[in-house]
């Protein structure tokens, strides 16, 4: 039997939420029983094209082992007022978790909001997370031992490509976010793309495709099992089953 690579972690993730998925309902994303997380994509341009920071997490606990941009969960000390939106809150929250994990100071209202997702129905520890970005501000990487064993600058495309090798461990969020950022020439580009399409929602179900394991969003024809769609040829999803990922957007 092949030993399993890196890459496997994720997609056994996945693999184990379809045990009981359930279909997804109205309120599932708003839930407040689910933990709310803020993660950061830091960009700076080289001769090549953007580089994102990426920090690898220990080989224990959350997202074990896997390679991740600065982030963690909301703390009540984030927010400063009663009738601050979900979103204003995780902004801070992103900027503190990404000094605590990396001491790079940054401005929390320079960041751009980029999207927001929540996972499969199912999932055993379902997380519902936003993510920002913003250009890298200046500052030595100090990582804070206990949150990241080791640290990178690196462009998008060479991590997916190792991921495609299964070389590293990378989440269904932080793989489609990468693939997202490996289009564009340099961080401006990013940053106007992120205010310009706004805040793009992941509402994420979980399916077993004919390969294995895929992830479906709005937009998919088979998002819905219920609506009658499914001789549509839209598609927005990842297929999982074997590697390299294949990421489907049709608009």
């Amino acid at each position: 039997m092949p030993h399993p690579t890196p890459a496997d972690r994720s997609l056994r993730a996945v693999a184990d939420s379809l045990t009981d998925a359930r279909p997804r309902r109205p309120e599932d994303v708003t839930d407040p029983s689910i933990p709310v997380a803020a993660t950061v994509v830091l960009l700076r341009d080289a001769d090549d094209g953007p580089e994102v920071l990426m920090i690898e997490r220990p080989d224990r606990g959350s997202f074990a082992g896997a390679w991740v941009f600065p982030g963690g969960k909301l703390e009540d000390a984030d927010r400063i007022g009663a009738d601050e939106s979900e979103e204003a809150v995780a902004r801070r929250a992103g900027a503190r978790e990404t000094v605590e994990e990396t001491g790079l100071v940054i401005d929390p209202a320079s960041l751009e909001t980029l999207s927001l997702w929540d996972p499969p129905p199912g999932l055993a520890l379902r997380i519902r997370t936003w993510f920002f970005v913003a250009p890298a501000p200046g500052g030595e990487l100090e990582l804070q031992a206990d949150e990241a064993v080791a640290a990178a600058w690196a462009r998008p495309a060479q991590l997916l490509e190792r991921h495609g090798r299964g070389e590293l461990t990378l989440y269904p969020p932080t793989w489609v976010t990468l693939s997202g950022l490996a289009v564009h020439s340099d961080t401006a580009s990013v940053i106007g793309a992120a205010r310009l399409a706004g805040v793009q929602r992941f509402e994420s179900v979980a399916r077993r495709g004919a390969e294995g394991p895929l992830l479906l969003w709005h937009g998919d024809a088979e998002y819905d099992e219920d609506a009658g769609g499914a001789a549509s040829t839209s598609r927005h999803r990842l297929e999982m089953g074997a590697l390299p990922w294949r990421y489907t957007r049709t608009d």
